[in-house]
């Protein structure tokens, strides 16, 4: 079946699953394959449950039975389907990547532009070659503006995203060292998230850019952008106090007056993140009266950047994930927030290849000249250092449930503690135990 005949049964059928265990009635079933499983296997199971349809390997459709539709590759297929449907569409689209705080940003410019609009944004992580097309295949005729969502840990892979998205506005977030295993090098992250850009030059679409970056900065003009545009608003800001939460203070130019903000977030750094929400509302038409009831009645529930307070301790809980940059940018702001009882609990940061022990090192480097109660590490990649400064005189934990033992059997009580490490550690299972 060709992608433009799929697509008039998706009209009448636009639920999407890939799950044979999530089948809404009337919805259209793809049976993908992974490394430890065969979708086409369930595709009888999810017909079965209520979908309508079932995209499977041409071997795996029974002769005779309209209701499995047979393609050279299912996966393909919905991400040809993605695209198609993304043509058809007449309303701006925003294509969001970067190293760190892209889910952050996406949340943030999405509950900005919801003041105004109806709004469809990606949900959760659904950033890869899976989760962009079912993304995509979720907007409908309702929808005045898209939110996209883009990750990559290899190169290509934004590039391979931008054919589907299409993206009327692009904005990277910020380009840092994480995944340095699939992309080789820092260079290398430049070059594939740069992969937005380039397709954005290419078809004329505009970028929102943080200009106070000195990579993005020199990636746009490189690529030819111009900084500046009447309707593109240079949004200056400046922090108020993170203690613990950020306050930030915003102008669109130095003759305004400037206007405050009282977020729940956790972190200096997430001004950046913040300025892009207000820079992107204004493109479209969002009051600073909206921009502001917007962002402070936003409340992380993610494990990024969010504040828990417990009957025992205060939590920073930044688990979701962990890369050198984002791990420094955490530290970093930990040691302003006024606490006399602080901890660390790190968990590795995955897919360094080589560069692993120089950054695992590096963050060493910082612990030792912070005023730490504790500090406990968990992973093979920091207990596999022998890091000689006795001054930290950290724990060192196999996983999260040494970790969780050990809590157990010594409860922490009346301390600020700072959780992160990459999300393989799965540190955020740790807040119900604090």
């Amino acid at each position: 079946m060709k992608t433009e005949q799929l697509y008039e049964i998706f009209l009448q059928h636009p639920i999407i699953t890939t799950d044979s265990r999530d089948c809404p009635a009337g919805s259209i079933f793809f049976a993908l394959r992974g490394a430890s499983f065969n979708g086409n296997q369930y595709a009888a199971s999810a017909l079965e449950k209520g979908c309508t349809y079932a995209v499977v390997e041409k071997e795996f459709a029974p002769e005779g039975d309209e209701r499995f539709i047979a393609v050279e590759n299912p996966e393909k297929m919905l991400q040809d389907l993605a695209a198609y449907h993304r043509e058809q569409l007449n309303i701006p689209v925003l294509q969001i990547t970067g190293t760190n705080g892209k889910t952050t940003t996406k949340e943030l410019i999405a509950c900005v532009l919801q003041e105004a609009h109806n709004v469809l944004f990606t949900e959760g992580n659904l950033n890869n070659h899976l989760g962009v097309p079912r993304t995509l295949l979720r907007i409908t005729k309702e929808h005045d503006i898209a939110i996209i969502e883009t990750g990559a840990n290899h190169p290509g892979e934004i590039a391979f995203l931008c054919n589907m998205v299409k993206a009327n506005y692009g904005l990277i977030t910020n380009v840092g060292r994480a995944h340095l295993e699939g992309f080789g090098s820092f260079q290398g992250v430049k070059n594939t998230k740069g992969e937005l850009y380039d397709d954005l030059q290419q078809r004329h679409a505009t970028i929102f850019l943080n200009a106070l970056d000195e990579d993005l900065l020199k990636m746009a003009e490189e690529r030819g952008f111009r900084l500046y545009d009447n309707a593109i608003p240079y949004v200056e800001g400046r922090i108020e106090d993170i203690n613990p939460f950020v306050r930030m203070q915003w102008r669109k130019d130095g003759n305004e007056p400037w206007h405050t903000i009282q977020t729940h977030l956790i972190g200096g750094y997430n001004i950046s993140n913040l300025r892009a929400a207000v820079t992107v509302g204004l493109r479209f038409g969002i009051t600073p009266e909206q921009i502001r009831h917007a962002i402070e009645n936003y409340v992380p529930s993610n494990s990024r950047s969010e504040y828990r307070k417990t009957e025992k301790n205060s939590l920073i809980v930044d688990a979701y994930n962990a890369n050198p940059s984002s791990m420094i940018a955490a530290l970093t702001n930990f040691q302003f927030i006024d606490s006399k009882h602080k901890m660390v609990i790190l968990g590795d940061m995955r897919e360094l290849g080589a560069d692993s022990e120089m950054e695992h090192r590096k963050v060493m480097d910082v612990l030792a000249g912070m005023p730490l109660e504790d500090v406990w590490l968990v992973g093979e990649n920091f207990a596999s250092l022998n890091y000689p400064n006795k001054r930290i005189n950290p724990k060192y934990f196999k996983d999260v449930e040494a970790v969780k033992e050990e809590i157990t059997h010594h409860p922490l009580t009346g301390k600020t503690i700072l959780i992160k490490g990459s999300n393989g550690t799965k540190l955020f299972q740790l807040p119900e135990y604090l």
